[in-house]
């Protein structure tokens, strides 16, 4: 159970902060950055959700929670000492769970003639706009796994990977099934 009495301790004064494990980390730090990322993904996230129909919603609310889970797995980093506490971590059923989304909302999308301009309805816009932050969290991520000494979970990996396919299908769905995606027109003012 998380427990939150004070919002500010003045720990992270002097440039460092604490992860999961009671370990002191700089802010600038890559595991800070990922933690960080999937943070911002998170408040993209809730931006789509104000104008999302209440089917997608439901999923955003469930991929918000998740992001707090990755959040979660993300501070507090797999080690080769045993844990004295169980650590929270992505699952591949997650994966696949959004593996199912992306199939079922695809079905009802004509296939693309074009790239898709990030634009359109709030919500396809939104949308976009938190796909992009996920490819920044995926990409912050896998530096942080290529780092000497850092682990990033296969799975967590995957799993923002198809949250960026994920909300790209999902903009195409809040763009009247695609009938109202932006397209891109090559050169079109030239």
């Amino acid at each position: 159970m998380v427990r939150l009495n004070r919002i500010y301790t003045r720990t992270g004064d002097a440039g460092t902060t604490g992860l999961g494990t009671g370990e002191r980390r700089a802010k600038c730090d890559g595991r800070i950055e990922a933690i960080g990322t999937v943070d911002e993904l998170n408040a993209a996230v809730g931006l789509a959700r104000l104008h999302a129909s209440a089917e997608l919603d439901a999923s955003l609310a469930r991929i918000q929670n998740e992001l707090f889970d990755l959040g979660a797995e993300l501070a507090t980093p797999e080690t080769d000492e045993p844990p004295a506490f169980e650590r929270l971590t992505l699952i591949p059923g997650q994966v696949e769970r959004l593996e199912t989304e992306i199939d079922a909302m695809n079905e009802a999308l004509e296939p693309l003639r074009s790239f898709v301009l990030p634009a359109g309805s709030p919500a396809a816009t939104y949308l976009h706009l938190a796909r992009t932050v996920a490819r920044r969290a995926e990409r912050v991520m896998v530096a942080l796994a290529r780092q000497d000494g850092e682990r990033v979970s296969e799975v967590a990996l995957r799993y923002v990977n198809r949250l960026s396919d994920h909300l790209f299908v999902a903009a195409r769905i809040a763009n009247d099934n695609g009938r109202s995606d932006v397209l891109w027109v090559p050169g079109k003012s030239r």
